[in-house]
């Protein structure tokens, strides 16, 4: 059954990038709540790697775009070659054309070009020269952001964050985690996991349709209604936290209450997903962290 599979891909996950369980529950519930994933950390903490193994997991097409300041719109969305010998322009598809694309440090180019993904991850469509083209479904971007060093590089504008659903941390383990990802990686057990797939593209649209159908009661769509307004008042400013971050978090608190197993949305399912749909969104004036904002909005508002 899909929903047995879908567990035997979130272990596949966990065992290929050893300390990262939380992290492989976000990028699959950003998968069920047909959302976009923005993945930050240190480099060579397994944020590459972890997209790699979810690439790996489902069916479909992966398409990967390593992000430079030399790269072009056309590079991500594709373009018309002009044919001479029938005097007619053919399409070539860029990389958007996937199943699931892998936008690795996406901080690395300029703004024009990260703004070629903007229709794409709201609308999952591209428009090319007057000419609208779907794209195929499921799509989903997981990008990569190095988090350390700034040194050439773009920060992302708010409404090319505002379009990922979650952003998901990724830290350096402890040394015993480390110790067991040298000894997996010594004995073969990592580099050579299996690169079958364990879902396919139909059985994929199955799961996110039925994790929409999860229900959301009306008090607590109310409280995720409060969060929000906690945040912004916090904050200090109304455009922080927009309209789609509510329906974010209401997607994404679904999507983690399938993953869970329960037969509805919980308040302690929204705690948990709150602070991934909300971080990368909320940018204080004084460019100081937002997780004691968001920490003190959740002790902050009444649980129904």
């Amino acid at each position: 059954m899909p929903i047995r599979k879908l567990h035997d891909l979130q272990n596949r996950l966990t065992t290929a990038v050893l300390g990262a369980q939380e992290a492989s529950g976000l990028l699959l519930t950003a998968l069920l709540a047909k959302g976009h994933a923005l993945i930050e950390g240190a480099p060579g903490v397994g944020k590459t790697a972890l997209a790699q193994t979810l690439a790996n997991g489902i069916g479909g097409t992966f398409k990967r775009i390593q992000f430079t300041p030399d790269l072009l719109p056309s590079d991500i969305l594709g373009y018309h070659l002009y044919k001479q010998h029938n005097g007619e322009f053919e399409f070539v598809p860029g990389p958007v054309f996937s199943n699931l694309l892998l936008a690795d440090e996406i901080n690395r180019t300029s703004p024009r070009v990260q703004s070629a993904l903007l229709e794409a991850m709201n609308e999952g469509q591209v428009s090319i020269d007057g000419s609208t083209r779907e794209l195929q479904n499921p799509f989903l971007v997981v990008a990569t952001q190095n988090v350390t060093s700034s040194t050439g590089t773009f920060p992302l504008p708010e409404p090319q964050l505002d379009r990922f659903l979650l952003s998901i941390p990724m830290s350096l383990p402890d040394a015993e985690i480390q110790r067991n990802i040298l000894d997996a990686h010594a004995a073969g057990e990592i580099n050579g996991a299996s690169r079958d797939p364990l879902l396919e593209p139909a059985e994929i649209i199955d799961l996110q349709n039925q994790a929409a159908q999860i229900p959301v009661s009306k008090a607590l769509n109310a409280y995720l209604i409060d969060l929000c307004e906690t945040v912004r008042r916090a904050a200090g400013g109304g455009h922080t936290i927009s309209v789609r971050a509510s329906l974010a978090l209401m997607r994404a608190a679904q999507a983690s209450a399938f993953l869970d197993g329960q037969s509805a949305v919980h308040p302690d399912h929204v705690q948990a997903i709150f602070p991934h749909v909300m971080r990368h969104r909320l940018i204080p004036d004084d460019g100081s962290s937002p997780d004691p904002i968001l920490r003190t909005a959740i002790k902050e508002t009444p649980v129904p």
